[in-house]
């Protein structure tokens, strides 16, 4: 059958419960916004009266028999799934939900080991052991990108009795895996596959984008509307293919832990932003594509400034790329990617997603055109002009990941001790240090520290990036397991 997505309904029976003027005895307390003067008065009084509870004719994200169950078939048939959940509690929680679904204490799954915070939190809960694939390593960029289907073999030939696979579509930086073949590897094994699309909402709509998670035939992926689809910040979606996953049973897990307060201004944004996809992606998105060619085109040109674009497709991790992640790289310039960013956003009025090493990073979406891209290549070529200095290069590490000692969970309830960064070498971590964004732990609960550890701590911290995840907030200090 084929289903309108013209419709919107829950943002439909949203305006017509504000058209109904109901008087409120129910939360939340600041009753349409009169509790709450100050905020309406600046963000209008239709936000306020459309943040309600359930009710009736609003239906109930938890048991959804109506309105939010219409939107969430709109959803899953926009992105060609079986089922579609309404997340609002973001793409984070979609992905504890699937790895919770999917995998339980002493199972085994295999992950990249530049999986996002998220994933390794969800092994705390679940009690499951990570068996960790090393992506691709750029050396020009510092970054990693996607795994080659080498290494997942390689993972599971030493760890045959693992349950499932989780892969990154796309990374941080826009690299994609072959996820076709490597789905196709997955399910000849019996393993389920799980994908992180947090930065891919939009590869489902043209063609022109590498694949998408279910597109590639995966069970599970959870898919950020918010970050690249139009939807408000914190809400997202996860979609099933229940061939394989108990729709059922996956509700029940998303119950367990997502609030029963949910947000309308949330999931109106959603049905709204899935009705823009399913019927105006294509044409948005061949426009942003037009927008990010034309932005490395300028990029490239500035001298002291690189723009990694589609000429990487078939270096080692990036099967293909997505060209709406725009990364500048700044090193020939001698300026590192988070003094790029802070230069940006405090002279120039211009907020990136994020600096790291030697890249700062750009992310275009439903919402960018020509005008602030412009903008950007302005502010770029003004401080070309400037910072002409000589080329950076921070000492060089050696790269190889800390090894798996004891699960995430036996690690995180294990007793602590804090110990000096310096003499950490050698003991096992009972915390996740990461840079923030991403949320890429450089070493996480229950991995032996090692020196590489060590030295990107101390690299990030020369290079004024955000560290996050322990408890001593400039990480002169990591809690370890005590011996």
């Amino acid at each position: 059958m084929m289903l309108d997505h013209s419709k919107t309904p829950v943002f439909t029976a949203m305006k017509e419960y504000r058209a109904k003027n109901v008087i409120p005895f129910d939360v939340p307390g600041h009753k349409h916004g009169r509790g709450l003067r100050e905020y309406a008065e600046y963000f209008g009084e239709a936000m306020l009266e459309l943040d309600v509870n359930s009710m009736k004719p609003l239906d109930f994200l938890g048991n959804p028999i109506s309105v939010i169950k219409e939107a969430e078939d709109l959803l899953a048939d926009a992105f060609g799934a079986d089922r579609g959940y309404f997340i609002v509690s973001g793409t984070s929680f979609a992905v504890q939900v699937m790895i919770m679904t999917a995998v339980s204490e002493g199972d085994k799954i295999i992950l990249p080991r530049n999986v996002h915070k998220s994933a390794i939190n969800s092994l705390i809960l679940c009690g499951a052991t990570p068996v960790y694939m090393s992506p691709e390593i750029d050396e020009e960029m510092g970054v990693s990108h996607n795994v080659t289907l080498e290494a997942l073999k390689k993972a599971y030939n030493e760890h045959p009795d693992a349950k499932a696979a989780f892969i990154i579509n796309p990374t941080y930086y826009g690299a994609v895996c072959d996820l076709k073949t490597i789905v196709d590897f997955c399910h000849e094994k019996n393993m389920l596959v799980l994908v992180d699309e947090a930065h891919g909402t939009h590869f489902h709509f043209n063609d022109k984008f590498p694949l998408s998670g279910m597109q590639a035939g995966a069970d599970m992926s959870s898919v950020s509307l918010h970050k690249t689809g139009g939807s408000l910040t914190q809400s997202s979606a996860l979609l099933v293919n229940t061939t394989s996953i108990d729709g059922r049973y996956v509700r029940k897990v998303i119950n367990m832990m997502q609030t029963t307060s949910p947000s309308y201004l949330l999931m109106g944004s959603l049905d709204v932003a899935r009705k823009m996809l399913a019927l105006e992606g294509e044409r948005i998105l061949n426009h942003i594509i037009e927008v990010s060619e034309y932005a490395r085109k300028k990029i490239n040109a500035i001298p002291g400034c690189y723009s990694i674009g589609m000429e990487s497709q078939g270096k080692p991790g990036i099967f293909g790329f997505d060209p709406t992640k725009l990364s500048v790289t700044t090193r020939d310039m001698g300026l590192n990617g988070m003094e790029l960013y802070d230069i940006l956003r405090d002279e120039y009025n211009i907020q990136m997603e994020t600096g790291d090493v030697y890249n700062s990073l750009a992310i275009l979406s439903v919402g960018d055109d020509y005008d602030n891209i412009d903008a950007l290549i302005a502010a770029l070529e003004d401080i070309s002009k400037r910072f002409q200095n000589s080329r950076l290069d921070y000492k060089k590490i050696d790269l190889h990941y800390p090894n798996v000692i004891i699960s995430p969970r036996d690690a995180f309830y294990a007793e602590k001790e804090m110990v000096a960064l310096e003499e950490t070498l050698g003991r096992i971590s009972g915390e996740s240090l990461m840079s923030y964004p991403p949320g890429i732990p450089v070493v996480s609960y229950g991995e032996r520290i090692n020196e590489s550890v060590i030295e990107q701590i101390k690299l990030f911290k020369a290079s004024h990036g955000v560290i996050t995840g322990m408890e001593d907030p400039s990480a002169d200090f990591i809690k370890v397991i005590k011996e």
